[in-house]
């Protein structure tokens, strides 16, 4: 990296939080609500998946990373607006608030690297950076992710 800082732009939906998981047991409870995703609370009571939390700070601590949340909204939903701005402010802190944005068009914003499990449908495949595919065989978890920008942080350094 030669730039001072590296930006860096992380998905929420099945990246930080368990969209899969609220959705299959949602439809599991209520059979006859095709999009749980639709009802009210759906976004705000999301679980974080494991290690996402931490590593999400660990990245923000590093002085040559600049992150912000990049999650698409659910059109089936217009509360996942404010849900999804409650979610970051009770996992992530109040700080962060101030660096989630919500965009349907993931590849207008300008970055180094997005973290995201898809790479295609919301923009992501315009995204000029790396696209680190969360949940694929190259990044199955949080502590993977990690390693790489460790590696990428040693590197600098060298």
């Amino acid at each position: 990296m030669n730039e001072a800082f590296s930006i860096i732009y992380i998905d929420m939906d099945d990246t930080l939080c368990d969209f899969r998981a609220a959705y299959i047991k949602h439809r599991q409870d209520h059979p006859n609500i095709t999009y749980p995703q639709s009802r009210p609370g759906f976004f705000e009571n999301l679980k974080p998946l494991p290690d996402a939390i931490e590593t999400f700070h660990w990245l923000r601590e590093q002085a040559h990373f600049e992150v912000y949340i990049l999650t698409a909204p659910s059109v089936k939903n217009p509360l996942c607006y404010s849900e999804k701005r409650l979610w970051v402010e009770a996992h992530l802190g109040f700080e962060a608030v101030n660096r989630l944005i919500i965009s349907a068009h993931k590849g207008l914003n300008k970055g180094h690297f997005l973290i995201d499990d898809n790479v295609d449908g919301k923009g992501q495949e315009l995204f000029e950076g790396m696209i680190i595919k969360y949940g694929s065989s190259s990044f199955p978890d949080w502590g993977s992710v990690r390693h790489f920008f460790e590696g990428k942080l040693a590197s600098d350094r060298a």
